[in-house]
């Protein structure tokens, strides 16, 4: 059975490019763009794993991790964070809040394949 994958974000070129590879690599893709409803869809979805922009229309990425992170149901999901802004301190807010991986765009299609295969291994 495929593993599901939520993507939270907004932007179009890189939501198709991302379904494409993930599909291409077997995984179910979910997609969502507004950060203001971002936690409903990851309770509609139950994702295998979320992939989360950092700035979202209406909410940050970083407030829905930490949302994600205070629901008991899933405070253990996997969650890496996909952001053009990466500073440390980023990163370290990132951290802060529980983010299990965060990668920086551009990427390589095998560097996020290769994490989100860490990230759902049992």
């Amino acid at each position: 059975m495929a593993k599901t994958v939520l993507l939270i974000e907004d932007e179009p070129n890189i939501t198709e490019a991302m379904r494409f590879i993930l599909q291409r690599d077997g995984w179910s893709v979910s997609i969502h763009a507004d950060g203001a409803t971002a936690l409903d869809a990851v309770d509609r979805v139950r994702p295998d794993v979320v992939v989360l922009d950092v700035m979202l229309p209406n909410r940050s990425g970083f407030l829905i991790l930490r949302d994600i992170r205070a629901a008991r149901q899933t405070r253990d999901l996997p969650v890496l964070m996909l952001t053009a802004k990466g500073q440390e301190k980023d990163r370290a807010l990132a951290e802060s809040y529980g983010v299990s991986h965060f990668m920086t765009k551009p990427f390589s299609n095998q560097e996020i394949l290769a994490r989100l295969q860490e990230l759902t291994q049992p």
